[in-house]
């Protein structure tokens, strides 16, 4: 059949129509790696009641932004979903995203420009998670599209030039058939300027420890520049559940020291970092701007990227973290005036909420007296309902949401939007050039 790509959509397909139905209005057809405008040859592989997927077969009409990818896996990896486009078009499509998710779920016609904050597009990840096969035929890569089938891959042109050099250095000891069963996934961690990896291998939970130390002092030896190796295995308790990993073998060292222009911080094996070498700053600079005050929160707060920068603006610093890991080098990371406690940010601010019942004149910690500054930097799965109201009811003047995933941002900003809250900037922070992903902030006040 012939299509019409209408415009792309979060996800990174793009949406046409089927010829309209009795009502008046064709069934919605998604379409990978299509640019807007374009009139292609599809065929259906998907049809539901609401909705059908398709396939391109051929370009009738091609859009005067599309290039030629420069992967040659792209199209079957499921990482990239925009290489076919120029980067400049890139960044208009997530901006129309966003503005057009905020506009539908959240009612919000923005008061402001959407300010774009650009990445160098190529090698800006300083974190890369490959899946291993070491039966049969060794193989290491990352999953084809829409599918848990291993695609080969030996360089990746979105990771930095270190990893590239540990991926070439996991395929020769592959080739050399050193690397023992048991190991699933190889994740690289670079440091910030590309000199140093830390390597985090995930086990399965019959992997021998002996074989794998082996094989990490093994590989540690053959790149200089890897300052580590961690192992985890999946836990052997029939009971766990969900499965937790255990830590199996350490080589060297288990964490970085990753340095920015507003402090260090100590990343360990298994904790949260943001991955784009490149816009690091750039990020804390547009969350911090020029607020200052006595109280900030930091929710989600990770190794306290943000809680390092705030120390300098506020006179005391509580930061939340629900990971052992991350709030470990949280605790680590933490400035002279700032507090980490590890919890859930739902249990953090059911916490306030029930000192905030206690009588007047009562002296309460500085963790329960009102911020004049809430970050939250939540999972792609956003605050939540109960947590997006609990935070709405907590009443701090100012609130910076930091997101990657536009349509739970929409849907999180709906009771802060009840509660008074308004927007007062926008920023688009393309941390994942090539990918449909995008990282924003805004600036919330009452």
């Amino acid at each position: 059949m012939l299509l019409t790509i209408e415009k792309l959509i979060y996800g990174g397909d793009g949406l046409a129509r089927l010829p309209a139905d009795d009502k008046g209005r064709g069934k919605a057809v998604f379409v990978p790696f299509v640019l807007a405008g374009e009139k292609v040859e599809a065929s259906l592989s998907e049809e539901k009641p609401g909705f059908a997927r398709a396939k391109v077969d051929a370009i009738i009409e091609t859009s005067a932004y599309r290039v030629k990818p420069p992967c040659p896996h792209f199209g079957h990896c499921g990482g990239c979903r925009y290489q076919q486009i120029g980067y400049e078009q890139q960044l208009e499509i997530k901006k129309e995203i966003l503005h057009e998710s905020l506009r539908r779920t959240a009612k919000l016609e923005l008061p402001c420009e959407i300010e774009i904050h650009p990445s160098p597009p190529w090698n800006y990840r300083n974190r890369s998670r490959l899946q291993v096969k070491t039966t049969s035929e060794f193989a290491a890569g990352y999953f084809k599209l829409a599918s848990h089938e291993l695609l080969p891959v030996e360089e990746c042109p979105i990771s930095s030039p270190l990893i590239n050099c540990g991926i070439a250095a996991l395929w020769r000891s592959g080739r050399s058939m050193r690397v023992p069963e048991g190991i699933r996934e190889v994740e690289f961690f670079a440091n910030s300027d590309d000199t140093e990896l830390l390597v985090e291998l995930s086990c399965s939970g019959d992997a021998r420890r002996a074989a794998v130390r082996a094989w990490a002092e093994d590989f540690r030896s053959t790149l200089p520049e890897i300052a580590g190796v961690v192992a985890f295995r999946e836990s052997s308790s029939a009971a766990a559940l969900p499965r937790k990993q255990e830590l199996l073998v350490s080589v060297g060292s288990d964490h970085l020291i990753y340095r920015t222009q507003r402090g260090s911080y100590r990343v360990s094996a298994g904790a949260f970092f943001q991955t784009n070498r490149h816009l690091t700053d750039e990020l804390v600079k547009i969350v911090i701007g020029r607020q200052s005050g006595k109280l900030a929160l930091d929710l989600y707060a990770g190794v306290g990227l943000f809680s390092t920068a705030l120390a300098g603006d506020f006179h005391h610093i509580f930061s939340v973290e629900s990971s052992q890991t991350s709030a470990g080098d949280l605790s680590y990371n933490q400035p002279s005036n700032g507090e980490a406690v590890q919890a859930t940010t739902e249990q953090y601010l059911a916490r306030k909420e029930n000192k905030g019942r206690v009588g007047k004149g009562a002296v309460l910690p500085h963790s329960f007296h009102k911020p004049d500054l809430a970050v939250v930097d939540p999972p792609r799965s956003g605050l939540g309902e109960r947590v997006a109201r609990m935070l709405a009811t907590l009443g701090a003047p100012r609130v910076t949401y930091v997101s990657c995933d536009p349509v739970t941002l929409a849907r999180d900003l709906v009771p802060l939007l009840g509660a008074g809250y308004h927007v007062e900037q926008v920023h688009l922070v393309d941390l994942f050039p090539q990918t449909y992903h995008l990282e924003s902030v805004l600036h919330l006040a009452l």
